[in-house]
């Protein structure tokens, strides 16, 4: 990290580029606070500790010390700096760049200017000016300005400044050079231009602290078929990322991303920002990508910015079923951005005549692509392992559709895993036709992890009163309640069961006995019953202990109809009298009609 002792640029700047003729305003990009190392392949002399200007060359004799020369001291440092920056800030005003441009570029280009000064020192310690005249180089005398050598090792080096402009955006020395090289016939203006359109096109999305790096693990996991070009270049940009410091969490990080996604593609600075890039932001646009999480697409899927918008088209139409409820491709192109990929568009084809095969309903099957993409890149051969597990347990075809579009992620699990968690069911006491059940009921339980999830779950059920005898009973009644969330769900409908006088043991018996209790919704369902039971029907709270099953009656069609009509024949009834018996039970027990309809409105309070 370069210290700002003895650099006097600031290390984040506020300037902003101007709008001069020949360029336009960017935001630099500026270097992390630890940059990783590169091997440069040039004497590496830091402008941290300068030599002395025009120094002679190293001598094995010894000096005195009354000869010996002082230490450059900070002023000479920052002098020798500043004389730099501005040699540097001369020489691209030269090539048409603004002089606050050119200020802002020299000063966040510190391992570009150390090069140019030590190349200057070296050649100066060797009395190597004169050679240049031999060699065909343009003369330089060596009595000149230190400025002006600066300005001929610049002009000498054949990049026209753009390696201190991409170093000036974020790139490391050794990159910004390399990628230099692809953009030997852009001006540096025309190249100023196009980063300014692709940063404010496509980086000007929010942070997504980390999770385009947690998709792009995922994709990865989950792909299991022979890739394409385009994949494996994809492929190859996240194994450069993941191999730095931070890893792909660092895809989250704007800055990083535009400078990882340069460093990959340099091809990206060629393309035409008028003829292809915004024609290109347009047209993902109009699909249902929002121009914030344009970033998300592409960093995802980079080749993608190098497609013609009609081929996007044409492959885009393989999936028009897939998404033929809503026609929101968008979405589902930024799931699964690969979908563009001509591997995952041959595997999509094996994948609907695998499951045509197994009879599951093809509408079941565009639900499950849809809802969970990463299936795209799963392998026949990997599918069929788990739908063959499934069949042991009688989940085959329109069963298995059922399943796999409510829960399609079961189909990217390992046998093994599923294995676990049927085990595990079985060692609570539930046998296999009531595992088969809850399979078809609530599939997302075989997703979960038995440590984070199910194991949590159970404690939970354990600690508010119920019994492991009455475990299998509970799961077997509301099986969703090992996929439901404790913190956010469960725990808050305790709470308000205790605020309202109910103790924690009176809630393990409800729920011992009513299992789906604690998966009602506390404003649509538990707060309007509790209010009509305690300041209409004017009972305790505590009745609701004795018969919790209360709460899953429809209040305006059961609850209201039935107790006006015992409040109009002045019949006192428990919770269980009162809702517990068929219509016909309660019209021939309570009115002389012999049946009733329960959706009879109620008379006025």
């Amino acid at each position: 990290m370069y210290s700002s002792k003895f650099l006097p640029f600031p290390t984040k700047p506020t300037l902003q580029f101007s709008r001069a003729p020949h360029t336009l305003l960017f935001t630099p990009v500026f270097l992390p606070q630890n940059p990783p190392s590169h091997k440069i392949p040039f004497k590496s002399h830091s402008l941290l500790h300068p030599r002395p200007l025009l120094a002679p060359p190293p001598s094995n004799h010894s000096t005195p010390a009354s000869a010996s020369p002082s230490p450059p001291n900070d002023n000479d440092q920052s002098s020798e700096t500043q004389e730099a920056q501005e040699a540097v800030s001369e020489f691209l005003q030269e090539l048409g760049v603004s002089v606050v441009d050119s200020d802002l570029i020299s000063s966040n280009s510190p391992r570009y200017l150390a090069m140019l000064v030590d190349g200057v020192k070296d050649l100066d310690e060797l009395s190597l000016w004169d050679s240049w005249k031999s060699e065909g180089k343009e003369f330089v005398p060596g009595d000149v300005g230190f400025k002006t050598k600066v300005v001929y090792m610049a002009k000498e080096k054949g990049d026209n400044g753009k390696v201190a402009f991409l170093e000036s955006v974020g790139l490391s020395l050794s990159s910004a050079m390399n990628v230099a090289r692809y953009l030997s016939a852009e001006s540096l203006p025309c190249l100023i231009h196009k980063v300014l359109c692709m940063k404010e096109m496509l980086f000007s999305g929010s942070n997504e602290g980390g999770l385009i790096g947690k998709n792009a693990r995922r994709m990865m996991v989950h792909l299991s078929i022979p890739i394409d070009e385009e994949v494996q270049q994809t492929l190859s940009f996240f194994e450069k990322i993941e191999a730095r410091r931070g890893g792909l969490g660092m895809l989250g990080s704007n800055d990083a991303s535009f400078r990882y996604l340069i460093e990959s593609f340099p091809r990206l600075l060629l393309l035409s920002v008028e003829y292809h890039m915004k024609p290109m932001v347009e047209f993902l646009e109009n699909i249902g990508v929002p121009r914030k999480c344009l970033i998300n697409l592409i960093l995802l899927f980079p080749p993608i910015i190098f497609f013609n918008i009609e081929v996007i088209k044409l492959r885009l139409l393989a999936f028009k079923e897939v998404t033929a409820v809503d026609g929101d491709v968008g979405k589902l192109l930024l799931k699964y951005p690969w979908i563009l990929s001509t591997s995952i568009q041959e595997n999509y084809k094996d994948i609907l005549s695998f499951f045509n095969l197994e009879k599951v309903p093809i509408v079941s099957v565009h639900r499950a692509i849809k809802s969970w993409p990463l299936l795209l890149g799963c392998s026949t051969s990997k599918l069929k392992l788990m739908v063959e597990q499934f069949g042991e347990f009688g989940i085959q075809n329109k069963k298995l559709g059922h399943v796999i579009a409510k829960s399609p992620q079961l189909l990217l699990r390992k046998r093994c895993e599923l294995l676990q968690v049927i085990s595990f069911l079985e060692d609570l006491g539930l046998d296999k036709e009531n595992i088969q059940r809850i399979i078809g009921r609530c599939p997302e339980i075989f997703a979960t992890s038995i440590e984070k999830t199910l194991k949590k779950k159970l404690e939970f059920l354990t600690d508010i009163g119920v019994s492991r005898a009455h475990l299998p009973r509970v799961i077997k009644k509301y099986p969703e309640l090992l996929v439901t969330d404790v913190d956010r769900t469960l725990l808050p409908r305790m709470t308000y069961l205790m605020r309202l006088g109910l103790s924690g043991k009176d809630i393990g018996s409800m729920v011992r006995r009513f299992s789906p209790l604690l998966g009602y919704s506390i404003d649509e369902v538990l707060r309007p019953k509790v209010e009509f039971l305690v300041n209409t029907m004017e009972k305790p709270i505590t009745d609701v202990v004795d018969y919790p099953r209360y709460f899953s009656y429809s209040l305006e069609k059961k609850i209201k109809p039935r107790f006006w009509v015992l409040k109009g024949s002045k019949v006192e009834s428990s919770l269980k009298d009162m809702l517990g018996k068929s219509d016909e039970e309660f019209a021939s027990e309570y009115t002389s009609l012999g049946s009733m309809s329960v959706s009879l409105p109620p008379p006025h309070q």
